[in-house]
């Protein structure tokens, strides 16, 4: 049965008269959750106190939820775990990744990579010093870039600034047949594109929640290990959680079984609650569908803003396959335009140095708010009703 987009977007608690384009920065409100978190507050924490942990099943959020996002990113059931930050399991995958190719020490990522990703590999390159590096080369390079010195290969599938998707399948095996293994960031396309880790071959992918997967604000994140790896795996930060045996308080570490080595810390439990509520809008969702749709919003944003605005210049690929869900227009005045556009309802967001960038969602958005996200536009530049000293003061978040 073809997903019912209109069924999606009557679970989300949108504010009238705003038509978002910014859930692939930060993901709206889906009205169950708010009733969840109560739930999980008052009957759970508030009446159970500790024995939650036991009687409301705490402990194994985590790896329950990480089945729910596994079929989102077709993973296998029982190799996704959720916890910590995106940037903790981005250090996690590369610290294990480079203990499981001790004769190399090139981590190969691309220019257009987030910096956070960069910043935990040049960290993690500081610490093991002794000839660790991190290489960077432009996205279009990478393929050219694998060789027999590289290590780990670390891409984040989906281009934050300009939405340019990299051939997962492609890359992965090239990286295996040098001998690398391969990390793919997943935080700009798990729920928003196809996803398909295990075809794909990857050795593990890391996301965060709070955007396409709408957990809220600083929501956890997630680690997959490929099955091949689970049980040999070492995870760099040895934490608690993933002990075998937690609760025997053994004073050496040893790693747990398959997935459960890659928790760390005390697991979220409110922020967990909320993902898992969050994601009951995904119950019936095909992913092929919510690509299909994707790729006919954002063709259709594309197609109107250039007809409207032409001194805006495309800064995403053209061609929808080598895109995520999300669209990037350039110019110039960026940022006050974006600010413009945002006094006029219309939200998406700004990437420096001059990147209007635009999230689009299926499970919420349609198409008739693409054609009237397009009409203020059309309005706000031809009017220059972006060029005020207002709208140029620039916030801290942009």
């Amino acid at each position: 049965m073809p997903t019912d987009f209109a069924a999606t977007r009557a679970q989300f608690d949108l504010p009238e008269g705003i038509l978002y384009l910014d859930g692939n920065s930060l993901g709206p409100l889906p009205r169950n959750v708010a009733a969840r978190l109560a739930r999980t507050v008052t009957q759970e924490w508030g009446t159970m106190l500790i024995t939650g942990w036991n009687k409301a099943g705490w402990m194994d959020l985590p790896t329950r939820i990480g089945d729910r996002i596994a079929r989102i990113i077709g993973a296998e059931t029982g190799h996704v775990v959720l916890g910590d930050t995106l940037s903790i399991k981005v250090y996690q995958a590369l610290a294990s990744a480079l203990e499981m190719t001790p004769t190399r020490k090139v981590i190969l990522s691309d220019t257009g990579n987030f910096p956070s990703d960069l910043y935990m590999a040049e960290g993690l390159c500081r610490t093991l010093g002794d000839g660790y590096e991190l290489r960077t080369v432009a996205p279009e390079d990478v393929a050219d870039a694998i060789d027999d010195s590289v290590a780990v290969l670390m891409l984040t599938e989906v281009d934050y600034r300009t939405g340019r998707r990299h051939d997962m399948p492609a890359l992965t095996a090239k990286a295996h047949a040098h001998g690398a293994l391969a990390i793919w960031d997943l935080a700009h396309s798990a729920g928003a594109t196809d996803v398909k880790v295990a075809a794909g071959g990857a050795d593990f992918a890391v996301g965060c929640t709070y955007k396409y997967l709408n957990s809220g604000p600083g929501g956890p994140a997630f680690i997959y290990v490929a099955p091949r790896h689970a049980e040999t795996v070492r995870p760099a930060l040895s934490g608690w959680m993933g002990h075998e045996a937690p609760f025997a308080f053994d004073l050496s570490y040893r790693p747990g079984n398959g997935i459960e080595r890659m928790r760390v810390g005390t697991p979220p439990i409110l922020q967990l609650a909320a993902l898992d509520a969050a994601l009951d809008v995904w119950d019936g969702v095909e992913i092929a569908d919510l690509r299909a749709r994707s790729i006919e919003l954002c063709e259709a944003f594309i197609a109107g803003v250039e007809a409207r605005c032409p001194t805006l210049t495309l800064g995403s690929p053209r061609d929808p396959l080598q895109r995520g869900s999300q669209v990037s227009f350039r110019h110039p005045e960026g940022y006050a335009i974006m600010q413009a556009l945002i006094a006029r309802g219309v939200i998406g967001d700004f990437r420096a140095p001059d990147v209007l960038r635009f999230g689009f969602t299926p499970l919420y958005i349609a198409l008739d708010e693409v054609n009237a996200a397009v009409e203020i536009l059309a309005e706000i530049m031809a009017s220059d009703a972006w060029d005020t000293p207002a709208f140029k003061t620039r916030a801290k978040v942009t």
